[in-house]
């Protein structure tokens, strides 16, 4: 009995650990997730994202946002990124971005990601 029990716990941990898939490459899905409307250093269908943290939203003079977002007194960092990037439109209704990133794990990344980036 005590041998068929060890072998369950072992079989079991080594398939929670199977199940576990490896932490989320921020640069990698900002790549995959981001890059086709977002650039870091220059506007694309959406403005630059380097140094964004600490940056007010709708700020980068060279990009045309929507009044909603110009209005919106938001200053980005981990928080509004993540309510931003869960649902644009609940954050800042009106606003011009309908992309949303539904997995937390991939935000954080993102997030993680334009953080590093803004030299934060």
């Amino acid at each position: 009995m005590t041998r068929v029990a060890l072998s369950l716990a072992a079989l079991i941990l080594t398939l929670s650990v199977l199940a576990q898939s490896p932490p989320a490459d921020g640069k990698e899905l900002f790549g995959r997730r981001c890059s086709g409307c977002h650039a870091l250093d220059r506007a694309k269908e959406g403005p630059r994202l380097q140094g964004v943290f600490g940056r007010a939203a709708g700020s980068v003079a060279s990009f045309q946002y929507s009044d909603a977002l110009q209005n919106s007194k938001i200053v980005w960092n981990a928080e509004s990124l993540d309510r931003w990037l869960t649902n644009p439109a609940l954050l800042v209704p009106n606003n011009d971005m309908l992309f949303r990133v539904n997995k937390a794990e991939e935000r954080r990344a993102i997030i993680s990601y334009l953080k590093q980036v803004s030299g934060k």
